[in-house]
C-alpha cells in the first residue's frame, strides 16, 4: 500500500514529504492507521545525527491510531483496537521485561536502525528500505510495527492526547514520581518545562510536593507551568537555586529534575548545586552525541549529603502498565493532557513544526494525519 510520510534522507538534511510503499505485516507485526503523531524534540535531534543511526528514516516516535491488520501469531491485538505506539518496545520475555524494567527491553537494540525485530524493514522509497524512528515512524499515515511496540487503550480515550503518552508524558511524569521518588511536602525544581518538563511538574504535583519551581527562559512556558502545578517560576538556574534555598529554609531542593532540550555540562553542574541533603538529581535530558557532558562532582558533598544522581529512561515507566494508569488519571481530572497541545500541523509541516518547537513557540504540537 502507498503511504504519505515525513522522512530524513541523511544527517543535517531537511524534513521532506514522500510517498512510500508499505509492505504488509509479517508474523508478530501489526498494521496501524496512525491518526496523530506527537512532535517530540528527539526527532529533531535525529535530524542533526544525534544519536547516530541508519538513514533514510521515517520520522516520528510518538503516535496513536487504530489497528487495521495483524500478522500471524499476534496475540495482544486485533483489527479495530485503539493503540498508542510506545517509544520503546516491550517484549515481555527478556531479563529486563521480566524484572520490571521493560523500558530497557532487549528489542530496543533495533532502535538505531529502525528495523523490525527480525532485522528487516517494511517501508520502501524507490526500492530502498527505510527504518522507522524508534522502530515506529509515526510521521507516516500508516505503519507496520511489532506488537511489542503497541499498547492497547480504551476506545473512549481521545487519540490526539493519547499520542502524547508514547513518550513525553510518561517520561516527564515518571521522572518525578518513579525516578525522583518525590514525597509529600518536598521541594522540587524542574529545569526546562517544555513537552517533557511540563509533565514532570504534573508528576511532582500529583506526588504531593509542597514547592514546585519551574525554571525556563521562555516566559510562555513559565506561565503555562504555573497553570499545570508549579508554585514558583524562575527564568534562570541562579533564580531557581535561590528560590529553592529560600523555600527549603536553606537546605536546598529535595529533587532536581533536568528536562532541557539539550543537556550540557554547565546545566548539569548548576542543577547539582541546587540539590540539598539527601536529595536526588534526575537527568532526563540528553546531550548531543558529539558532546561530552562532564559533571564536576564535589565528592565529599555528594557523600556526606547522601546525594544521588539518577538517569531517567522513559521516566522509569512501564508502558503496558503506566499508559492505562495515566489514562485513568486523565479521565479523573488528575492529569492535564488537552491543555498540552498548543498547535496542530499537517505532515507537510514537520519542518515548520520543529522550528516552532526549537524556538519555544509551542509546548506540545501534534501531526494530524488525513485519511481519504
Amino acid at each position: 500500500m502507498k503511504v504519505k510520510a515525513a522522512i530524513l534522507t541523511g544527517a543535517g538534511e531537511d524534513w521532506q514529504t514522500a510517498t512510500l510503499e508499505l509492505d504488509p505485516p509479517k508474523a508478530g507485526e501489526v498494521l496501524v492507521r496512525v491518526e496523530y503523531a506527537g512532535l517530540c524534540r528527539s526527532d529533531e535531534h535525529r535530524r542533526h545525527g544525534n544519536p547516530e543511526g541508519r538513514y533514510p528514516l521515517v520520522g516520528g516516535h510518538e503516535g496513536s491510531g487504530i489497528v487495521e491488520a495483524v500478522g500471524d501469531g499476534v496475540t495482544r491485538l486485533q483489527p479495530g483496537d485503539h493503540v498508542i505506539l510506545s517509544v520503546l518496545p516491550q517484549c515481555g520475555m527478556c531479563q529486563f521485561c521480566t524484572t520490571g524494567r521493560s523500558r530497557m527491553c532487549d528489542l530496543a537494540a533495533h532502535v538505531p536502525t529502525g528495523a523490525m525485530p527480525d532485522g528487516t524493514f517494511r517501508a520502501r522509497l524507490d526500492g530502498e528500505y527505510l527504518g522507522g524512528f524508534c522502530m515506529l515512524g509515526t510521521f507516516a499515515d500508516h505503519v507496520v510495527v511489532t506488537q511489542a511496540s503497541c499498547v492497547k487503550i480504551e476506545p473512549w480515550f481521545p487519540l490526539d492526547v493519547a499520542a502524547l503518552l508514547s513518550c513525553g508524558v510518561p517520561t516527564g511524569w515518571g521522572s518525578a514520581v518513579y525516578v525522583g521518588e518525590v514525597q509529600p511536602g518536598e521541594t522540587v525544581v524542574v529545569v526546562g518545562v517544555g513537552g517533557v518538563g511540563i509533565n514532570a511538574v504534573q508528576g511532582a504535583r500529583s506526588a504531593g510536593a509542597s514547592h514546585i519551581i519551574a525554571v525556563d527562559p521562555v516566559a510562555m512556558k513559565r506561565d503555562f507551568a504555573r497553570e499545570l502545578g508549579a508554585t514558583h517560576v524562575a527564568a534562570t538556574a541562579e533564580e531557581g537555586a535561590e528560590l529553592a534555598r529560600r523555600l527549603s529554609r536553606g537546605t536546598g531542593a529535595d529533587v532536581v529534575i533536568v528536562t532541557v532540550g539539550v543537556l550540557t555540562s554547565e546545566i548539569t553542574s548548576s542543577a547539582l548545586e541546587m540539590v540539598g541533603k539527601g536529595g536526588r538529581l534526575v537527568l532526563t535530558a540528553t546531550a548531543d552525541d558529539s558532546a561530552d557532558v562532564n559533571v564536576q562532582v564535589p565528592g565529599n558533598r555528594v557523600t556526606f549529603y547522601n546525594i544521588s544522581i539518577r538517569g531517567a529512561l522513559l521516566g522509569g515507566c512501564n508502558s503496558q502498565y503506566d499508559v492505562p494508569r495515566l489514562a485513568r488519571l486523565y479521565d479523573e481530572g488528575l492529569l492535564k493532557l488537552d491543555e498540552l497541545i498548543t498547535k496542530r500541523y499537517s505532515v507537510d509541516q514537520v519542518g515548520l513544526a520543529y522550528r516552532d518547537v526549537v524556538e519555544g513557540r509551542v509546548v506540545r504540537g501534534v501531526i494530524e494525519h488525513v485519511h481519504g
